[in-house]
This record gives C-alpha cells, structure tokens and sequence, in this order.
C-alpha cells in the first residue's frame, strides 16, 4: 500500500538528502535512511514544520503537480507565520486579495491574525531562537495558500510590511502536522479513498 511520511522538519535542515558542503544546513539522509525517499514539496532549510516523503511516484506527482480538479480545498498549504509588528485590517485585506512580487501576483490567501493560544499546537523552542526587538510587537498569522512561488509567504508578509520571523507549515495536501514533535515523523498509509482525494488513479 502507498504511504507518505510526515515529518516535523526542524529549523536548519535542508529538503534534500545529499549534503552540500557548501552551507552550514544539515541534511535529510541524517534522519531517513531509505534512500527510496523523495521529497514531495520543498520546505526552506530556514523553515520549520511539515514536510512529506514518499517512496511512490504517482503520489509525488499528485502532491506536488495536483491535478487541476485537486487544485483548490484539497492541495492548500497552511503556515503559522510569526510576523514582526501587529497587522492593520488592510494589511490583512492585501493579504487576501494577492499581492505583486517579482513574479507575478499570487492568488488570494486565507488569512487570520491569532494569538498564540489560538495556534492549532502548541509550539516548541526553536534553535536558534527568533530575533526580537523589545520596542517592536509580533504577532501570528495563519495563511492558506494555493500556489508555490518561491518563499512566497516570506516575501508576501514583507511586502504589506509585516517582516516574517517564524514560518511553520502546518498542514499540505490534507496532511496535519498533528502533534509530531519537532524532529519525529510518522508513517501514513493511503487506501483507495484516500488515493482518489490526492487525485491519483490505480
């Protein structure tokens, strides 16, 4: 049966097996030793939070190329995002509504402005610790969005200008982060049900 893994990506490990001695990040292969393993829908090395591994081809594909009937509710991607400064209503709003980076403007985003107490977990210490500044508040967003440009929610919080501090994905492809601790991972299987979701046919 196919399965996919779920892996609490900690802060500071790349989405690749190989190690590139050429950064200070550490790689996957010092977690995973199967080395069938792919990625299925990079995480920045900066990071943290869900990342998915499958051994199978086609789930792969339909996880990171969904088909287009699969495109919309199923394949969002929702990050907690610890954000510099306390958002203003239209901050938000421009959120929303997309906004134009040097590569197009993104699709709308689902956005809430929460406290922390509202997160769907509760968080670990990262290592390092976030940068703060004791004259400046920071706050927390959940974003859900639908495409994947490059650090998309990094450069769309900073460009309504809300500096991103903390990014954790916290659920791809109807996938939960759950209550993984940092740097666990789990198993799931995936039955017919499950394959007709993601849009993979047998």
């Amino acid at each position: 049966m196919p399965s996919v893994i779920l892996f609490n990506k900690p802060y500071g490990v790349q989405s690749q097996f190989s190690d590139d001695a050429n950064n200070k990040f550490a790689p996957l292969s010092q977690f995973f030793t199967d080395k069938s393993l792919r990625v299925a829908g990079r995480l920045d090395a900066t990071s943290e939070g869900l990342l998915l591994l499958t051994s199978d081809g086609q789930v792969n594909k339909a996880i990171t190329h969904p088909p287009k009937a699969n495109a919309g509710r199923k394949q969002g991607k929702t990050y907690l995002v610890q954000v510099e400064g306390i958002p203003t209503p239209e901050q938000l709003d421009q959120l929303r509504k997309g906004v134009v980076l040097k590569d197009g403007k993104t699709l709308p985003a689902e956005v809430q402005h929460v406290s922390e107490e509202e997160l769907p977990m509760p968080l670990w210490q990262r290592d390092p610790p976030i940068r703060e500044r004791k004259s400046v508040p920071d706050s927390w967003l959940m974003m859900t969005i639908y495409e994947g440009k490059n650090r998309q929610v990094r450069r769309m919080t900073a460009h309504v200008g809300l500096p991103c501090l903390r990014l954790i994905r916290w659920s791809a492809a109807g996938f939960e982060l759950g209550n993984l601790a940092v740097g666990e991972f789990v198993r799931v299987h995936l039955n017919d049900k499950r394959l007709k979701e993601l849009g993979v046919r047998r």
